[in-house]
């Protein structure tokens, strides 16, 4: 079964390319007709998408101007949300309801939150930063941005997780070759020694963790790494601190992830004020920002697709699953056995682990918040191209939690041990993630070869008597005017993306702005290349299975000497 549901993603997503184009020549009439018809769809669904991206935006930029440690310093009526009562507070202000059994248990629920927020000041935030080979430039610059938080400091332990098969003798791997001591690059064990002399008093604990390479049952990468290095501070610091795990926020950051100075205030601020803070993960908004000046058009548009389609995510919710960096309670990480170790996509996985081991009672609270991290650079052009085709072939990955999901599906019943409690997910809920799940993926790998590149298949493929039906005259006319007017997410989108840019180096000039503009034209070309092309070539990996599965390729952090 697991097998199949393995098969699944590929089966669809090819089968629908191969079924478009063998229909096309069968019955192009009908095909024509789906095309109009897809292409409107996605005309509405662009409206929908851009919608609630201008909700996340409008809440990013609020967030932005709160000083969220005075406001959990000072506000007292948090669980009023502003001063407005909950649903739960409203509801009993009924006496017959204070009465009622569930009346009692909202009441206790609300009081808990009221506890939770008088001791904010008792929780404490691990975070864990998992390096491979990454410049002491890159490195250095997030633990700067970690010391300027507007949050106390003492209440932080931080964790440099690095790689033992990183740690070279005089030299490190980057980008597949052996850059030696001598190009005046520092090696990974100079840079864990070096943060850890400028930044390791600046906190309540700091410590460099070092992942053993060539453990049994590990993929090398990020969530194996993290894992180790999560359980190495929980005997090492937490435990004899004896620091309770549920006062323990965890936060796991790409090394390159600079945190925004109010980051840890609302974070903490959401955990403390949510209905269920003990089952839930945080996601910010990442901006991929960094060195965003450096890189070139197609991986600018790139990033800035990536942090919009989060921030889509962002307003809804029920779909939320965590990417890249994100927090969630030490608590809860501890009790379903830390990060899987032999998965690519484990920011993603960290989710559906909770989800199954708490049987549907997890969720992704969005804080509307920015990190930023590093655009995708490499030092020549045709570089970065490749390394923004594995990127996306990575993110792809996250197929892999198709199966795992489905098959957890298909174990949680109340009669198989699998289940913890009697309790299973209902069937609803079992239907709507796997449904969106799968479908996400098959959006990702087909949706942009269906608009851009297949709508003209009936012209080519449909036979003379198809094209010289009106039908087949009218097709690509009415095809251009679906997609003008989906050129107005595509505007909004490039001046969104003007409003994002950090501040300007000197070189930038007011003329690049408009540079910075009509770059979005290259956007069916990323759409095809960068999207749905790495998609397949996962899903097709996921099919074949075996030596074609992926392991984690670490993506390469590169910056220009600033002038």
């Amino acid at each position: 079964m697991r097998r199949f549901f393995e098969l699944l993603p590929g089966l669809l997503s090819l089968g629908t390319l191969i079924l478009i184009v063998v229909l096309s020549a069968i019955i192009p009439e009908e095909v024509a007709i789906f095309i109009i018809l897809f292409d409107t769809y996605w005309l509405l669904k662009t409206i929908y998408l851009s919608l609630h991206l201008r909700i996340t935006f409008k809440k990013m930029r609020e967030n932005l101007k709160i000083d969220w440690l005075q406001k959990l310093t000072n506000d007292k009526q948090l669980i009023t949300n502003n001063g407005r009562k909950s649903s739960v507070a409203r509801l009993a202000d009924s006496p017959r309801y204070r009465e009622s059994e569930a009346g009692v248990l909202a009441s206790l629920a609300e009081s808990r939150r009221a506890k939770r927020v008088s001791r904010w000041s008792e929780i404490y935030h691990l975070v864990i930063l998992p390096m491979y080979n990454e410049p002491y430039e890159i490195v250095r610059e997030s633990f700067e941005a970690l010391i300027k938080l507007n949050y106390p400091k003492e209440k932080f332990i931080v964790a440099l997780a690095i790689e033992e098969r990183a740690l070279m003798s005089g030299s490190r791997q980057s980008s597949g070759q052996i850059l030696r001591q001598d190009s005046g690059q520092i090696g990974v064990e100079q840079t864990a020694q070096k943060i850890k002399q400028e930044f390791g008093d600046k906190f309540l604990k700091f410590l460099t963790t070092v992942h053993p390479d060539n453990l049994p049952n590990e993929i090398p990468g990020k969530g194996s790494n993290q894992a180790w290095a999560a359980k190495k501070i929980k005997k090492l610091v937490i435990d004899p601190l004896k620091i309770p795990y549920e006062n323990i926020l965890v936060s796991v950051f790409d090394v390159d992830t600079q945190v925004f100075p109010e980051y840890f205030g609302i974070l903490t601020y959401n955990f403390l004020t949510c209905e269920h803070p003990e089952r839930s993960s945080f996601q910010p908004i990442p901006l991929f920002t960094n060195n965003i000046f450096q890189a070139p058009a197609l991986a600018r548009i790139i990033a800035f697709s990536s942090t919009f389609w989060h921030m889509i995510q962002q307003a809804r919710p029920r779909r939320l699953t965590t990417f890249s960096s994100h927090s969630m309670p030490f608590k809860a990480l501890n009790e379903i056995g830390f990060w899987q170790t032999d998965v690519v996509s484990e920011d993603s996985r960290i989710f559906w682990q909770c989800y199954l081991y708490y049987n549907g009672d997890w969720r992704v609270v969005p804080i509307n918040y920015p990190i930023s991290m590093d655009a995708n650079v490499a030092p020549t052009f045709w570089q970065t191209m490749i390394n923004l085709y594995k990127q996306q072939r990575r993110w792809g990955w996250g197929c892999e939690n198709i199966p795992y999901l489905l098959e957890g599906f298909k174990k949680n019943s109340a009669n198989n041990k699998f289940v913890s409690g009697g309790k299973k997910i209902p069937f609803s809920k079992k239907l709507y993630w796997a449904f969106n799940y799968i479908e996400g993926f098959h959006s990702w790998a087909t949706n942009a070869l269906i608009i851009f590149s297949l709508g003209w298949l009936p012209i080519f493929l449909g036979g003379i008597a198809f094209k010289t039906t009106l039908l087949s005259y009218n097709l690509p006319k009415i095809t251009r005017i679906i997609m003008d007017f989906s050129m107005i997410g595509i505007v909004s989108s490039a001046l969104m993306s003007i409003v994002l840019l950090p501040p300007k180096p000197e070189q930038f000039k007011k003329w690049h702005y408009v540079l910075y503009f009509i770059q979005w034209i290259l956007m069916p070309i990323t759409f095809i290349i960068f999207g749905a092309v790495p998609a397949l070539d996962s899903q097709t990996r996921l099919m074949l299975g075996g030596k074609f599965r992926l392991g984690y390729w670490v993506t390469p952090k590169h910056r220009e000497p600033s002038h």
